[in-house]
């Protein structure tokens, strides 16, 4: 019997401590694209960028964890081919290995942004610890940073060379930042507190490439973007976060089910019984929320990679819970739990003109929703809450959710 893990993130390692935990003592091998052990990916856009946070802190478990657990590494290597009919995965160095259980947790990759100039030096994706490192020497007071793309990462980003006196601009193609992911009040938040440090923020932006010129060792480096309107934002870097991509192009090549992601039941299981899939790249049921949907988030990877574990080990415990997240920004930590498809009724608890509140999203007269900025309890309790509605175990009383005499702690009496 043995394992293969293709994929060296959070949901692999997870699946891995899972494995061992429940007594699974044959062989696993986890198989990385990255130079490097399993990492945390939330601090590269924020601690780490900054130089707050060293790069042995980043790694979730030490080199000696994986000898002492009998795991075989294969790092900085490509699975090139899976074949599911013989149970094979084949690398790039033309090495065939067979497996009883594979567990794809291979993620996403950013979006690309395709314009004139994009090859230009200094232009970055904001995504593994190898961006960060050819990124951050170029981290320099009075530099003058562009990024293109308005979601957490981005802003994340923009935010830490706000604080080292970067001069920024964010262009995000949308009407208003976090267009995709957060309410018009959360984005009209983040539009004002990063304004406040000198951030320029450019919506409904229209780029139409990059211009460039050469630098002292002859590379040519990009030294504006360039608008639609004839306009150039002169840029010493640019970081460009449009979106990502999930990671399925193993999975489809094997005629696993497909749909904006590896389709996966409750257990992680993908259409072939001996194939399971966690993390980012897999579209999941949630029956807290009575619907499918594909996840970017440490949460989901981490607990997807249990029940991937449960199933393998012969003792299912299905995963559903309430999606949560959350984003790092100056002074200001985001919390927000559900994911509403519909908002009939908001609540806001606090005065959103400061940096200290929450709102409350409901779909009918059921919680499905809480952003929360810099209020824990509110954020942990209304994330329960979510969760009781769903299963209509609680009666929501809103004016006890606005109330800040009350307690959040109350609300689950």
């Amino acid at each position: 019997m043995s394992v293969i893990i293709i994929g060296a993130g959070q949901a692999g390692l997870q699946t891995i401590l899972s494995l061992r935990q429940s007594g699974y003592t044959q062989a696993i091998t986890l198989i990385g694209d990255e130079a490097y052990l399993p990492y945390q990916r939330p601090p590269l856009s924020k601690a780490y960028l900054s130089g707050k946070m060293e790069r042995d802190r980043l790694f979730l478990k030490p080199d000696s964890f994986f000898s002492e657990n009998d795991i075989t590494l294969k790092l900085d290597t490509r699975v090139t081919s899976l074949d599911a009919s013989a149970k094979t995965v084949t690398l790039e160095s033309d090495e065939t290995m067979t497996y009883d259980d594979l567990v794809i947790a291979t993620g996403s990759r950013p979006r690309r942004l395709d314009l004139p100039g994009r090859d230009l030096g200094n232009i970055f994706d904001l995504r593994g610890m190898a961006d960060i490192d050819a990124m951050q020497p170029h981290f320099v007071a009075g530099k003058k940073l562009v990024v293109i793309g308005g979601g957490y990462i981005g802003l994340e980003a923009a935010a830490v060379a706000a604080d080292m006196g970067l001069h920024v601009h964010v262009l995000e193609a949308a009407p208003r930042l976090l267009a995709r992911v957060a309410e018009p009040e959360i984005s009209e938040f983040y539009d004002r507190i990063h304004k406040a440090r000198d951030v320029t923020i450019i919506t409904q932006s229209n780029i139409k490439g990059f211009v460039g010129e050469n630098s002292e060792n002859s590379e040519r480096r990009v030294s504006g973007v360039q608008m639609a309107d004839g306009s150039v934002i002169d840029a010493d870097i640019v970081i460009t976060g449009i979106g990502i991509l999930p990671n399925i192009e193993l999975a489809e090549a094997a005629g696993l089910t497909l749909d904006n992601g590896i389709v996966v039941n409750d257990l992680g299981q993908t259409s072939d019984a001996h194939i399971y899939a966690a993390g980012d790249c897999t579209q999941h049921p949630n029956n807290v929320l009575g619907r499918s949907l594909r996840l970017e988030s440490v949460p989901n990877a981490i607990e997807q990679g249990k029940a991937v574990a449960s199933s393998i080990c012969g003792a299912s415990k299905p995963y559903h819970q309430v999606p949560w997240f959350w984003s790092d920004q100056y002074d200001v930590k985001l919390q927000i739990a559900g994911v509403p498809t519909q908002i009939d009724h908001k609540v806001l608890r606090g005065d959103d003109t400061g940096n200290s509140f929450a709102w409350f999203y409901f779909t009918g007269d059921k919680l499905t929703g809480v952003t929360a900025v810099n209020r824990p309890a509110e954020f942990m309790a209304g994330r329960m809450l979510i969760e009781k509605s769903a299963k209509g175990e609680a009666t929501i009383d809103r004016d006890a959710l606005a109330d800040e005499d009350i307690k959040p702690k109350a609300w689950m009496q």
